[in-house]
């Protein structure tokens, strides 16, 4: 069971739409990882560690469309600054599935 929390802790997390603009190999990562550059439009280009490596190839992720929790604290992840977090579901075999979109939305719009 999740623990309750107010509506306006939830108004703290700013949660936005962005578009995947580069992917790398993470290979100083403890669990296998990319590190992925994401545009937010006017919030400008965040960095995040992602460990989606079994669903997803870097071909597929670039240019993707991805949600992301854009005002957590940066957090040192090995030699990388990880300054977003990427919002997926686990599926029964414990994989990272990204949200998708049904329609194309403007970078940087935020998730009310």
């Amino acid at each position: 069971m999740s623990k309750e929390i107010s509506f306006e802790d939830f108004q703290k997390v700013d949660i936005r739409k962005g578009t995947i603009v580069k992917v790398n190999d993470f290979p100083k990562a403890r669990k296998p990882a990319y590190q992925l550059h994401v545009d937010f439009g006017d919030l400008g280009i965040k960095k995040s560690s992602a460990q989606i490596t079994d669903l997803y190839t870097k071909e597929e992720l670039l240019h993707k469309q991805v949600t992301a929790i854009v005002n957590f604290k940066p957090r040192q992840i090995a030699n990388f600054m990880s300054e977003c977090l990427i919002l997926g579901v686990y599926n029964k075999n414990g994989n990272v599935v990204l949200l998708e979109y049904s329609k194309e939305i403007k970078n940087g719009e935020q998730i009310r």
